[in-house]
């Protein structure tokens, strides 16, 4: 991964197919998709359960670009292992789900893998300034995460711009996650954002077999975000 500020699209695979996720990966990859992004919810950290390691390196030799798996569970490190084994490019933890947050990015990249940090509508970024030398991308929850299909919660964009400040010129990554549109991408990508995750605004109208609208959705959010810098 040549770290780059260029906006990427991040579909998220918990709005595809669940019985056609290889295809479904294979389907946004070819419509234009940069990155594919694999939610991890385990009914406890958020109220909703989606896939563990086993989905992960199921779809792994279906995706040539990155795979980028949001943890959104608690505890987190004795996950780490399995799922950077799985073929994570990039593993995200939330800062929210364990009191240890250092030594679990410490143990991410210690699998040669890049470490995110995500954190929730509710949290401030003050925490995040003592760990900007640990992480490769900062993911912002624009919805409370555990479903797909929320609003966007718009006093989101002023924490993203305080980031890309505090942030300055480290090669850290902002990620936003959450009612992704081309309607509110251009939103993030004014204050600093550079990878957008987009489930149900990607997936929209298309399937396996009609995978054109996943493509005319993805280049209408890359348009909208990319005018807007």
């Amino acid at each position: 991964m040549t770290f780059s500020r260029a906006i990427k699209i991040a579909p998220s695979i918990l709005s595809a197919d669940f019985a056609n996720f290889g295809a479904e990966c294979e389907a946004i990859e070819a419509q234009g998709a940069d990155w594919v992004h694999v939610d991890v919810m385990d009914g406890h950290f958020v109220p909703n359960l989606t896939f563990g390691p086993a989905t992960c390196a199921a779809i792994r030799k279906h995706i040539k670009g990155v795979m980028d798996v949001h943890l959104m569970i608690a505890p987190v490190d004795p996950y780490i292992d399995a799922f950077a084994q799985a073929g994570a490019d990039v593993l995200t933890a939330h800062l929210e789900a364990g009191p240890h947050i250092h030594r679990t990015l410490q143990a991410i990249r210690a699998h040669g893998i890049k470490a995110g940090l995500a954190i929730n509508p509710g949290t401030g970024i003050e925490s995040v300034t003592e760990l900007l030398d640990m992480v490769d991308l900062i993911c912002v929850m624009t919805v409370n995460p555990g479903f797909g299909g929320q609003k966007f919660i718009t006093s989101q964009v002023s924490k993203v711009q305080r980031l890309r400040q505090m942030i300055g010129d480290r090669p850290i990554h902002i990620e936003i996650d959450g009612g992704i549109t081309p309607e509110t991408a251009p939103l993030v990508a004014a204050a600093g954002a550079d990878v957008l995750v987009a489930g149900s605004g990607v997936f929209k109208g298309g399937s396996v077999t009609n995978p054109a609208p996943y493509g005319e959705n993805i280049r209408a959010i890359r348009a909208a975000a990319e005018a807007a810098r």
